[in-house]
């Protein structure tokens, strides 16, 4: 049985109840698309895929589901619906497109198939892509910086964690001209273990994860071409894996070209985000949460902006850090899918975190 939004929330929310199925929902991440399209007003979830856990239930992989009916399924004979969600690993959703679009109008990706704009970009990042031609139709998820190219949007592409919580960080200081692409901008990001997904591996299990900061790609990671595409600037960025489950923290150093003042910082990140329903700023306040921290936003789909100068050196520090399962994955799809359906933006996603909590 489906699990079906009341009615009431669904005209509150404004638009009309669609269904939904989930490929690939027995990962963590697709576990966390699952909860929240649970909860969500306007969508009826039809059908939960998994090759490994077919037969079983939802709640018996997932714990925050427990006490619904959905079991998951073959993938081989889904039924049609509005709105498919692909949580599979790269290369299988650009195999597998074309019978994504003959089960639904409209298909969220959430792994990298078609992230990027071109064909070149995969030979040079991935190994090639089997599509290429559905690489100009598909939109990018990240709403901050495509919000109107998703309205109506039929392939809706998931962005990276790391590079959405880069890219969150910087995008203002180019709206604004304070970068411009000539200046040099090195990019740490310190990421939690369930990035490595549910089948992560050696790496990402715990007496190995546990009391460490991981250099795992201190040059080369995938997600620079993304930042690069979106920002239109070079960055040199590394990757840290650290001691937490959830979250993506990235410290990014700029070196202006020119004089910047606070006061410029300030009206940059205000432009970009003051109407942004998912972005908050937290710039050297006061409190033990200063700046920008993954535990705050745990379990959210909001991402946390700040900065700091350093007039002796000539440099701004831009700290940036989200939910890399909900902001860098399953929230980012929700939210992109609610503009590309004509939904509330905020539909199934106003869940403001906790605190205190764990270990995020």
């Amino acid at each position: 049985m489906a699990v079906d939004a009341d009615s009431d929330a669904s005209e509150a929310a404004g638009g009309e109840t669609v269904t939904a199925s989930v490929i690939g929902g027995s990962g963590f991440t697709g576990g966390e698309l699952l909860r929240l399209l649970a909860g969500h007003p306007n969508v009826e979830i039809s059908e939960v895929t998994s090759r490994s856990k077919a037969g079983k239930s939802v709640g018996s992989v997932h714990p925050p589901l427990r006490g619904t009916d959905l079991r998951f399924t073959e993938p081989d004979d889904l039924e049609s619906v509005d709105v498919l969600f692909a949580a599979t690993p790269h290369g299988v959703s650009m195999s597998q497109i074309d019978d994504f679009f003959d089960i639904a109008e409209t298909v969220v990706d959430l792994s990298a198939d078609f992230r990027l704009n071109t064909e070149e970009q995969y030979e040079e990042w991935y190994d090639g892509h089997d599509a290429p031609e559905y690489l100009e139709k598909a939109e990018y998820a990240l709403p901050e910086i495509n919000r109107e190219n998703l309205e109506g949007a039929e392939l809706i592409a998931g962005g990276g964690c790391n590079a959405t919580a880069t890219i969150l960080g910087l995008y203002p200081l180019v709206e604004a001209g304070i970068v411009d692409g000539d200046q040099q901008i090195v990019v740490d990001v310190k990421v939690g273990s369930s990035e490595g997904g549910a089948g992560g591996g050696e790496a990402s299990s715990h007496p190995e994860r546990s009391g460490v900061v991981r250099p795992y790609a201190p040059t080369g990671h995938r997600h620079e071409a993304e930042i690069e595409q979106f920002l239109g600037t070079s960055v040199a960025f590394t990757c840290h894996a650290v001691d937490m489950i959830r979250g993506a923290s990235a410290t990014s150093h700029v070196f202006p070209s020119g004089p910047v003042s606070k006061g410029d910082l300030w009206k940059a990140y205000r432009g970009s985000y003051e109407d942004e329903p998912f972005v908050r700023m937290a710039a050297g306040g006061s409190g033990v949460y200063r700046y920008p921290e993954p535990k705050a936003v745990a379990g959210t789909n909001l991402a946390e902006v700040g900065f700091e100068l350093d007039p002796s050196n000539k440099r701004v520090v831009v700290f940036s850090a989200i939910d890399n399962m909900m902001k860098g994955s399953a929230g980012q799809a929700v939210h992109a899918a609610n503009i590309a359906l004509g939904f509330e933006e905020t539909a199934g996603l106003e869940f403001a975190g906790l605190h205190p909590v764990g270990a995020p």
